[in-house]
């Protein structure tokens, strides 16, 4: 909350936890802050994890030949795999090497205790790690004063419960679905929200999406993009038989619960590209929001709509043949 001067009333590393009564509110830049980690950096540099996915070779050789650069303005603790052991030590910020498929990797690995993460784009779209690599030697040395700030954005917990016992677990960023799969005919998928009843659709799957994942599998199947850092959940279905069955976009602080009567021999429930599990009729899949908060290192200059004007295409007007 923000008075007359503009300042804020809370530390940024209460803005990092969201207190209550800002749940919803989107961040915003606050004149004279700095980043956590630049005051815990004060006389010293800040305390680095470099992150990226050792088994793809073209990856692992960029980021050893960005690895000095990096080391000019931080300290660099350890430049790891995602199945590699963390560092004890206290770290003030990761750099994810790779593209959006790594983000997601260095969400899941860090779990419930996230780290503020810088994303370097070496694949392709880079919604979520949307800097490029040539932008490294103008940026890193603000990034190192602490010239940024950190976005916390919406997690959730995937569980299916089957006779009362949950019987799989999974922490995700980007979306759940449930998928038609083999023979891939139509399924129908059943919606509860609060425990009341939405609707049932007859599709070749449903896609329970956080506002991350809104550009991601979602947006294929026509739902709307969202600011990445509102707290609400997008329900997508996928090729719907009836077309009056629209995107639903709903507060994240409800319960949300699938339930598929009569899967197919290859209905799957799919967690951030990974398949959880062959949900069953017994089954209910429930999502809620997670206590862990994906937590998203941003640069003045280099914002949320800049990304999707770039990787979507937003130009304007059309260029004309001269």
């Amino acid at each position: 909350m923000s008075g007359d001067s503009g300042q804020s009333s809370y530390s940024y590393l209460e803005l990092l936890v969201i207190p209550p009564a800002l749940v919803g509110t989107p961040p915003r830049w606050y004149a004279g802050s700095m980043s956590t980690a630049a005051k815990k950096s004060v006389g010293t540099r800040p305390r680095v994890l470099m992150l990226v996915d050792e088994s793809r070779p073209h990856l692992l050789e960029q980021a050893v030949e960005l690895r000095p650069l990096v080391e000019k303005h931080v300290e660099v603790v350890a430049l790891e795999d995602f199945n590699g052991e963390l560092p004890a030590d206290n770290i003030d910020f990761a750099i994810v090497l790779g593209g959006d498929g790594s983000m997601l990797r260095a969400a899941h690995r860090l779990g419930y205790q996230q780290l503020p993460i810088l994303g370097v784009n070496l694949g392709h779209l880079g919604f979520l790690a949307d800097l490029q690599p040539e932008l490294l030697p103008k940026l890193l040395p603000q990034i190192a004063a602490g010239e940024y700030r950190v976005i916390s954005h919406l997690m959730f917990e995937c569980e299916v419960i089957s006779k009362g016992k949950t019987v799989h677990r999974s922490l995700g960023l980007n979306e759940a679905s449930v998928l038609a799969g083999p023979p891939f005919k139509i399924i129908e998928v059943q919606l509860y929200v609060d425990s009341e009843l939405v609707t049932t659709y007859s599709c070749d799957g449903l896609i329970v999406s956080t506002p991350v994942g809104s550009t991601a599998h979602s947006l294929s199947a026509g739902g709307p993009i969202l600011r990445k850092d509102l707290q609400a959940f997008v329900i997508s279905p996928i090729s719907p038989h009836t077309l009056t069955n629209r995107p639903v976009v709903d507060s994240a602080e409800r319960v949300f619960e699938l339930v598929v009567p009569q899967p197919h021999e290859g209905t799957s429930l799919v967690v951030d590209g990974k398949v959880l599990c062959q949900p069953t009729t017994a089954d209910r899949i429930r999502i809620t929001r997670s206590k862990a908060q994906f937590q998203l290192i941003e640069i003045a200059g280099y914002g949320y709509y800049r990304t999707l004007r770039e990787k979507l295409g937003w130009g304007g007007r059309l260029p004309r043949d001269d």
